[in-house]
Protein backbone atom coordinates (compact mmCIF):
# COMPACT_ATOMS: atom_id res chain seq x y z
CA UNK A 1 0.00 0.00 0.00
CA UNK A 2 1.23 3.39 -1.10
CA UNK A 3 1.82 6.07 2.40
CA UNK A 4 0.55 9.00 1.50
CA UNK A 5 2.01 12.58 3.48
CA UNK A 6 -1.11 14.06 5.86
CA UNK A 7 -1.24 17.91 6.55
CA UNK A 8 -1.89 19.12 9.71
CA UNK A 9 -4.87 19.63 9.29
CA UNK A 10 -5.73 16.01 8.63
CA UNK A 11 -4.02 15.14 11.28
CA UNK A 12 -5.86 17.91 13.79
CA UNK A 13 -9.01 16.73 11.86
CA UNK A 14 -12.01 17.86 9.70
CA UNK A 15 -14.84 20.07 10.83
CA UNK A 16 -17.23 17.82 12.29
CA UNK A 17 -20.40 16.66 14.57
CA UNK A 18 -18.76 14.38 17.02
CA UNK A 19 -16.28 13.68 19.48
CA UNK A 20 -13.67 12.15 17.63
CA UNK A 21 -12.39 12.35 13.81
CA UNK A 22 -12.04 8.70 13.64
CA UNK A 23 -15.34 7.25 15.02
CA UNK A 24 -17.16 10.26 14.03
CA UNK A 25 -16.11 12.05 10.67
CA UNK A 26 -14.19 8.76 9.18
CA UNK A 27 -17.46 6.90 9.98
CA UNK A 28 -19.90 9.38 8.18
CA UNK A 29 -17.53 9.21 5.21
CA UNK A 30 -17.65 5.80 5.65
CA UNK A 31 -21.74 5.71 5.06
CA UNK A 32 -21.57 8.34 2.59
CA UNK A 33 -19.15 6.09 -0.07
CA UNK A 34 -21.60 3.05 1.11
CA UNK A 35 -24.12 5.28 -0.41
CA UNK A 36 -23.06 5.94 -3.49
CA UNK A 37 -22.51 1.99 -3.91
CA UNK A 38 -25.97 0.81 -2.61
CA UNK A 39 -27.85 3.87 -4.08
CA UNK A 40 -30.50 6.93 -3.04
CA UNK A 41 -33.35 4.03 -2.82
CA UNK A 42 -31.88 2.13 0.22
CA UNK A 43 -34.15 0.26 2.08
CA UNK A 44 -32.27 -1.64 4.58
CA UNK A 45 -28.69 -1.58 6.16
CA UNK A 46 -26.95 -3.64 8.82
CA UNK A 47 -23.53 -1.98 10.30
CA UNK A 48 -21.01 -4.92 11.00
CA UNK A 49 -18.39 -3.29 13.43
CA UNK A 50 -14.69 -4.68 14.33
CA UNK A 51 -12.26 -3.91 16.58
CA UNK A 52 -12.41 -0.56 18.52
CA UNK A 53 -15.63 0.40 16.49
CA UNK A 54 -17.85 -2.69 18.34
CA UNK A 55 -16.31 -1.80 21.31
CA UNK A 56 -17.25 2.47 21.88
CA UNK A 57 -19.35 3.04 18.89
CA UNK A 58 -22.24 4.24 20.77
CA UNK A 59 -20.04 6.19 22.99
CA UNK A 60 -18.01 8.02 20.04
CA UNK A 61 -21.38 8.67 18.20
CA UNK A 62 -19.99 5.94 15.83
CA UNK A 63 -23.39 4.47 15.14
CA UNK A 64 -25.03 7.78 14.48
CA UNK A 65 -22.44 8.89 12.25
CA UNK A 66 -22.51 6.13 10.20
CA UNK A 67 -26.32 6.35 9.66
CA UNK A 68 -26.15 9.83 8.68
CA UNK A 69 -23.59 9.33 5.83
CA UNK A 70 -26.04 6.68 4.69
CA UNK A 71 -28.69 9.43 4.49
CA UNK A 72 -26.13 11.30 2.68
CA UNK A 73 -24.84 14.00 5.57
CA UNK A 74 -21.57 15.23 6.13
CA UNK A 75 -19.64 14.80 9.14
CA UNK A 76 -20.13 18.74 9.91
CA UNK A 77 -24.19 18.19 8.93
CA UNK A 78 -25.85 19.64 12.19
CA UNK A 79 -28.68 17.05 11.73
CA UNK A 80 -25.39 13.94 12.61
CA UNK A 81 -27.14 13.52 16.24
CA UNK A 82 -30.27 13.23 15.06
CA UNK A 83 -29.67 10.73 12.32
CA UNK A 84 -31.51 7.50 13.68
CA UNK A 85 -34.62 9.53 14.54
CA UNK A 86 -34.61 10.80 10.73
CA UNK A 87 -33.85 7.39 9.39
CA UNK A 88 -36.48 5.70 11.31
CA UNK A 89 -39.13 8.48 10.07
CA UNK A 90 -37.69 8.11 6.24
CA UNK A 91 -38.54 4.59 6.58
CA UNK A 92 -34.82 3.30 6.62
CA UNK A 93 -34.33 0.14 8.45
CA UNK A 94 -30.71 -0.58 10.35
CA UNK A 95 -28.70 -2.74 12.69
CA UNK A 96 -25.15 -2.63 14.01
CA UNK A 97 -24.17 -6.50 14.25
CA UNK A 98 -20.80 -6.30 16.55
CA UNK A 99 -17.95 -8.86 15.84
CA UNK A 100 -14.84 -10.65 17.33
CA UNK A 101 -13.39 -11.32 14.20
CA UNK A 102 -9.75 -9.89 13.50
CA UNK A 103 -9.90 -7.05 10.85
CA UNK A 104 -6.59 -5.22 8.91
CA UNK A 105 -8.02 -2.04 11.16
CA UNK A 106 -9.41 -1.50 14.35
CA UNK A 107 -12.07 1.03 13.21
CA UNK A 108 -13.44 -1.02 10.47
CA UNK A 109 -17.03 -1.78 9.33
CA UNK A 110 -18.93 -4.01 6.62
CA UNK A 111 -22.14 -2.25 5.33
CA UNK A 112 -25.01 -4.16 3.65
CA UNK A 113 -27.51 -2.26 1.88
CA UNK A 114 -30.64 -3.40 0.06
CA UNK A 115 -32.06 -1.06 -2.08
CA UNK A 116 -35.64 -0.61 -3.33
CA UNK A 117 -35.40 -3.07 -6.03
CA UNK A 118 -34.26 -5.83 -3.65
CA UNK A 119 -30.55 -5.56 -4.48
CA UNK A 120 -28.04 -6.25 -2.07
CA UNK A 121 -24.80 -4.39 -2.10
CA UNK A 122 -21.95 -3.85 0.41
CA UNK A 123 -18.67 -2.18 1.34
CA UNK A 124 -16.20 -2.62 3.63
CA UNK A 125 -13.52 0.05 5.61
CA UNK A 126 -11.57 1.43 7.89
CA UNK A 127 -11.58 5.09 9.36
CA UNK A 128 -7.89 5.56 9.36
CA UNK A 129 -7.53 8.36 11.62
CA UNK A 130 -8.30 12.51 11.07
CA UNK A 131 -11.27 11.94 9.02
CA UNK A 132 -9.69 9.78 6.62
CA UNK A 133 -11.03 6.47 5.17
CA UNK A 134 -10.15 3.64 3.41
CA UNK A 135 -12.24 1.31 1.64
CA UNK A 136 -10.69 -2.31 1.19
CA UNK A 137 -13.37 -3.97 -0.61
CA UNK A 138 -16.59 -3.74 -2.70
CA UNK A 139 -19.31 -6.40 -3.61
CA UNK A 140 -16.72 -8.73 -2.09
CA UNK A 141 -13.83 -7.83 -4.40
CA UNK A 142 -10.57 -6.13 -2.94
CA UNK A 143 -10.06 -2.82 -4.11
CA UNK A 144 -8.34 0.15 -2.21
CA UNK A 145 -8.91 3.95 -2.22
CA UNK A 146 -9.44 6.98 0.09
CA UNK A 147 -12.19 8.96 -1.20
CA UNK A 148 -9.84 11.85 -0.80
CA UNK A 149 -9.84 12.86 -4.75
CA UNK A 150 -13.27 12.43 -7.07
CA UNK A 151 -13.19 9.19 -7.83
CA UNK A 152 -14.65 6.57 -10.31
CA UNK A 153 -15.28 3.20 -9.56
CA UNK A 154 -16.00 1.05 -12.91
CA UNK A 155 -17.11 -2.50 -12.64
CA UNK A 156 -16.73 -4.08 -15.48
CA UNK A 157 -15.51 -7.27 -17.56
CA UNK A 158 -11.61 -8.32 -17.22
CA UNK A 159 -11.28 -7.87 -21.35
CA UNK A 160 -8.80 -6.09 -22.93
CA UNK A 161 -9.30 -2.70 -24.31
CA UNK A 162 -11.46 -1.64 -21.52
CA UNK A 163 -8.99 0.49 -19.45
CA UNK A 164 -8.11 1.72 -23.10
CA UNK A 165 -11.35 2.75 -23.57
CA UNK A 166 -11.92 4.56 -20.18
CA UNK A 167 -9.01 6.44 -20.10
CA UNK A 168 -9.55 7.53 -23.92
CA UNK A 169 -12.92 9.14 -22.43
CA UNK A 170 -10.77 11.07 -19.63
CA UNK A 171 -8.36 12.42 -22.16
CA UNK A 172 -11.36 13.72 -24.47
CA UNK A 173 -12.68 15.22 -21.24
CA UNK A 174 -9.29 16.62 -20.42
CA UNK A 175 -9.74 14.96 -16.84
CA UNK A 176 -6.51 14.37 -14.93
CA UNK A 177 -6.25 11.05 -13.17
CA UNK A 178 -4.33 11.54 -9.90
CA UNK A 179 -3.78 7.36 -9.08
CA UNK A 180 -5.81 4.86 -11.15
CA UNK A 181 -5.78 0.92 -9.77
CA UNK A 182 -7.56 -2.00 -11.41
CA UNK A 183 -8.63 -4.96 -9.27
CA UNK A 184 -9.90 -8.81 -10.36
CA UNK A 185 -11.09 -11.60 -8.92
CA UNK A 186 -9.94 -13.70 -11.62
CA UNK A 187 -8.85 -13.57 -14.94
CA UNK A 188 -11.51 -13.10 -17.12
CA UNK A 189 -14.22 -11.94 -14.48
CA UNK A 190 -15.35 -9.25 -13.00
CA UNK A 191 -12.89 -6.53 -12.53
CA UNK A 192 -12.65 -3.18 -10.74
CA UNK A 193 -11.74 0.16 -12.00
CA UNK A 194 -10.84 3.44 -9.34
CA UNK A 195 -9.64 6.01 -11.10
CA UNK A 196 -8.90 9.07 -8.34
CA UNK A 197 -9.06 12.55 -9.94
CA UNK A 198 -7.47 16.02 -10.15
CA UNK A 199 -10.66 17.39 -12.20
CA UNK A 200 -14.54 17.12 -11.03
CA UNK A 201 -15.98 14.71 -13.05
CA UNK A 202 -19.08 15.72 -15.20
CA UNK A 203 -22.17 14.08 -15.62
CA UNK A 204 -21.32 13.52 -19.37
CA UNK A 205 -18.14 11.55 -18.39
CA UNK A 206 -20.11 8.95 -16.66
CA UNK A 207 -22.91 8.47 -19.17
CA UNK A 208 -20.36 7.74 -21.76
CA UNK A 209 -17.98 5.42 -19.79
CA UNK A 210 -21.50 3.31 -18.95
CA UNK A 211 -22.57 3.57 -22.67
CA UNK A 212 -19.03 2.06 -23.79
CA UNK A 213 -20.29 -1.77 -23.98
CA UNK A 214 -21.45 -4.93 -22.23
CA UNK A 215 -18.46 -5.39 -20.28
CA UNK A 216 -19.01 -1.95 -18.20
CA UNK A 217 -21.50 -3.13 -15.57
CA UNK A 218 -21.81 -0.15 -13.13
CA UNK A 219 -20.41 2.67 -12.71
CA UNK A 220 -20.34 4.99 -9.54
CA UNK A 221 -18.83 8.37 -8.97
CA UNK A 222 -17.73 9.19 -4.78
CA UNK A 223 -17.21 13.12 -4.91
CA UNK A 224 -14.23 14.17 -3.34
CA UNK A 225 -14.99 13.47 0.60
Amino acid sequence: MQIKNYSAFDIIGPRMIGPSSSHTAGAARLGKVARKIGGKGIQEVTFILYGSFAQTYKGHGTDRALVAGVLGMDPNDENLSKSMEIALRDGLKYQFVLSDDEASHPNTVKIIMINEEGHQSEIVGASIGGGNILVTEINGLAVEFTGEYPTIMIRHMDKPGVVADVTHIMDEFEINIAFMKVFRQRKGEDAFMIIETDNDVPKKVLEKIRGLADEILHVYLVEGL
